[in-house]
């Protein structure tokens, strides 16, 4: 199933003297089984295109083809759009709802009218992914810790087997054990299950690491698109833009002012541990 959208421009408060351009004119694709980043300063137009790829919000103009069809024909099959691409939002807490996290959970396959048996299935496979146990699916979500509520509301999307699963910052506000936690569960899911992943957030070390493609959004245009390393190599331009590529990036320019021979492109530790231990092992042998 691939996504496209063409010509998207959406505006905010249009005809009054609040009125803001938040996406302006922008065409790109999302192919089946990609892993793609969504990064760009605040204010970018991230989260308002997110929305638009489950029909959650309508363009102003422009439109949005899931498998060649314009989601917005037949206002009566944007449910289906919905199971079919989840999304799930920044804060739990706009998703989190019912008393227990299993009820939370269950909610959705529940509305696609399956039976007690498929639903009761989806829901403890999709706490599984996420990693929680069952001793929390008689408790209430909002008594767990935030990244129990980030898994909770994960688990709420794909219990609906979703074929495009939408991640706005998943790990915001995440001490680092929890980030790492949730980042291999999506990690996981991408490589087990083989669905589409679009995964918004503002850590560039994540998305080097992660994803296949990254879209870089500024001021409601797609500014940039490629791999993590063809775009972490506009460095100075991607700076204009308030955005960085990965600290790792910065040591090991610090270390090359300093003389020491070391490669350009490196954006995650996992490379700069390899590059390092071969300059060392180098030096070793000379």
């Amino acid at each position: 199933m691939s996504i496209k959208i063409n010509h998207l421009t959406y505006i905010y408060n249009m005809g009054t003297i609040f009125e803001k351009k938040a996406l302006d004119d922008v065409t790109i694709e999302i192919q089946k089984g990609e892993f793609v980043g969504l990064i760009g300063h605040t204010g970018s137009g991230k989260s308002t295109l997110i929305q638009h790829l489950n029909g959650t919000i309508s363009p102003t103009m422009g439109e949005i083809l899931l498998d060649g069809e314009n989601i917005h024909k037949d206002k009566t099959k944007l449910k289906q759009v919905r199971q079919r691409i989840g999304l799930a939002f920044q804060y739990p807490e706009h998703q989190l709802f019912e008393m227990t996290v299993y009820k939370d959970v269950a909610f959705g396959p529940n509305n696609m009218k399956l039976s007690e048996e498929e639903v009761d299935k989806r829901v403890k496979e999709a706490l599984q992914t996420v990693g929680l146990p069952e001793t929390v699916y008689e408790k209430s979500p909002f008594e767990l810790s935030e990244g129990q509520k980030r898994r909770v509301a994960i688990a709420g999307v794909l219990a609906m087997n979703p074929e495009v699963l939408i991640l706005d910052e998943p790990t915001a506000g995440l001490d680092p054990k929890g980030r790492d936690e949730i980042l291999y569960a999506i990690k996981q899911l991408h490589k087990q299950r083989g669905i589409t992943v679009v995964l918004v957030s503002h850590s560039m070390e994540d998305v080097a690491k992660l994803v296949d493609r990254l879209i870089v959004m500024h001021r409601g245009k797609v500014a940039m698109t490629g791999t993590p390393r063809e775009v972490f190599a506009h460095a100075e331009q991607l700076e204009e833009m308030g955005l960085a590529i990965p600290q790792i990036s910065y040591v090991l320019r610090q270390l090359r002012k300093k003389g020491y021979c070391l490669p350009e492109d490196i954006y995650t530790v996992e490379e700069a541990v390899k590059a390092l231990y071969a300059f060392v092992k180098k030096g070793e042998e000379v």
